[in-house]
This record gives C-alpha cells, structure tokens and sequence, in this order.
C-alpha cells in the first residue's frame, strides 16, 4: 500500500488532501504538532512533528512515499515559509519521497495576467509572490540536481470542505443568514476559486499516476473561474432567496493596515481582488484524464453545509448537477 504524509493534517487544505487519500486506499499519516487529527481524518494515523523541528520532521516522515505540504503560516508573518520549506525538502531527500506541493497564484504579481497558464512567467510584486517564487525555485533545483521530485499543482482561492479562514466564508458567506452577500471586490470581474474537494481528488490522480510524471511538475487547476455576481446567483439558488449585495469596506482595511499586522498584509495583497484572472492548464487533464469538477450549485450549497449554514437541499442541488 502506497503512504502519505499529510503535513498540516489539521489546515482546511490537509484535512480535504487526507480525506482524500484515506477514501483512495492509501495508508495516511496525519502529521500535526499535537498529533491529534480532526474527527473527518479517520483512517488515518497521527503523528506529532513541529515542522520547524528538522530532525523530528524526517522521523515523523521514515518509510513513506509521498509527503504532502500543507502547512501554512499565519497570513501576516511568512517568516516561518522558507524554513519549513527547507525541511521538508530535508524530510523528502531522507526518505526517498515524492513531493506533492499546492501552488499559488501570488508568483505572478500585479498587474496579473488575465489567463494564467502553465508557461506564463512569474513577475511578483509583493513580499508573499517573492516568497513562493523562492520556494518554488528551491524546489526546481533540487529537482534538477536529482535530489528529490516535487509535483506542483496551483490553484485558486479555496472554498468547500471542513474548517474556515478563506474569503468565502470570512466575508462573501458571512452575512448570508442575514440575507447579504459581501463582494470582496468589484462584482463583474473573473476571480479563480478552487473547490478543495476537487483539488484534493487531483491530487489523488496525480499521485496514482507518479510514474507517468517527471521529476519536476508544475501544473495548474482550473476550478471556477467566475466573477462575485455569478457566485452571488449561485448562492441564492442554494439558499433559495434572494441576497442583497454589500461591499467589503477596503477604505477602513486600508486606514487601519498600519496598525493591524492582518489588515496589512490583507491590503498586500488586495490586487487579487481587483485583477482579473482565471487560470488554464495545457497539462493536467492530459495527465489524469478529465478534471475533478463538482457543479458550481452543488459545490456552493456543498460548500455550506461543511459551515453549517442551512440550505434548500443539497441534494436538490446534486440532481440539478
């Protein structure tokens, strides 16, 4: 049996990635620092690591396969990335495991391309976009020295699955028992959004086909590319009511940034929500066949019921799909 490790087994992204896998049959390490796993993990086996602590990263990873990197700092201090980049890099070289990496799209900074391919060059304008693209870098050339393989997949904005802290339910979903939907930017431009349960079955394809990959692959998930009225429609068709529409208030984020480490560096990268962009892969379906994607409606009423917030009928929704 093919082993993962699940690195930030309890972040919304790893809990969706080690669902994922323990549904395919793999035999899943949940690595935390407690080492306790969410409730949506089981099948699963946890295991506490600090991943800042090297040494215990390569022990918590002997004898798998595959390591997953799904840890992610505090949005307001990346000072943590790189390093536990590095281990982790440390862990796969030391046990011989294959690399399967979440991509963003902060590389290619601001003005953003509108379509984003595969071959579009990165050209970062902030302080996160020059951090991933160092990151990504390292990974290359580790790639290209033979050390280890790293497959890379890049997507959008996260919604759907277990857990909060994305935009969807942080401000579009967040009055919505209250009959408004909250655009995060202007409402008539395409912004990318991943379902993460989609995503997570990519990565599952991608792993069972990791002899047909090379050493260093970078690919992109296209998930929905739709803009704030779009979503706001598919919202009201899974709550089956109408929304009134309210707009994220930038001009007090942008006051108050400099003495609000978060608000700063949410104003950072404010361009994201300004800027048109979808992103296209010339590589993935090629790969593993068609794409995982779930329905807008479906994934939007899917998407919260994970948050508890009631709807029409889901599966009203998934026959509609």
């Amino acid at each position: 049996m093919t082993s993962i490790a699940i690195l930030g087994a309890n972040g919304r992204l790893g809990r969706a990635v080690g669902k994922a896998f323990v549904q395919a049959g793999y035999d899943v390490r949940g690595i935390t620092r407690s080492g306790r796993l969410p409730a949506d993990l089981a099948g699963a086996t946890g295991i506490a690591a600090n991943a800042l602590d090297r040494e215990a990263l390569v022990r918590a990873t002997t004898g798998v396969d595959i390591v997953f990197h799904g840890l992610n700092p505090i949005y307001s201090d990346w000072s943590t990335v790189l390093p536990m980049a590095e281990n982790v890099v440390a862990a796969c070289e030391a046990n011989g495991a294959v690399l399967l990496f979440p991509g963003t799209i902060y590389n290619y900074g601001s003005p953003l391309p509108e379509v984003i391919t595969e071959n579009t060059p990165f050209n970062p304008t902030t302080e996160k976009g020059r951090i991933r693209v160092a990151l990504e870098t390292m990974l290359r050339t580790e790639a290209e020295a033979g050390r280890m393989r790293t497959i890379l997949l890049r997507a959008g904005d996260f919604f759907g699955g277990s857990g909060t802290g994305s935009w969807f339910d942080l401000v579009m979903v967040s009055k919505i028992e209250k009959g408004v939907y909250t655009a995060a930017g202007p409402t008539d431009i395409v912004h990318e959004w991943a379902y993460l349960p989609d995503l997570a079955a990519a990565f599952v394809a991608l792993a069972d086909r990791l002899d047909q990959l090379g050493d260093y692959e970078t690919l992109h998930f296209p998930g929905h590319a739709i803009t704030d009225l779009e979503m706001k429609a598919a919202l009201e068709r899974a709550v089956d009511r109408k929304l009134a529409m309210a707009s994220m208030p930038w001009w007090v984020f942008r006051v108050a940034a400099p003495f609000i480490p978060m608000w700063k560096a949410i104003v950072q990268m404010s361009y994201l929500r300004f800027e048109p962009h979808r992103l296209v892969s010339e590589r993935l379906e090629g790969l593993i066949g068609q794409v995982p994607h779930t329905p807008l409606d479906r994934a939007v009423a899917e998407a919260l019921t994970d948050l508890g917030i009631p709807v029409a009928s889901v599966a009203a929704q998934m026959e509609a799909a």
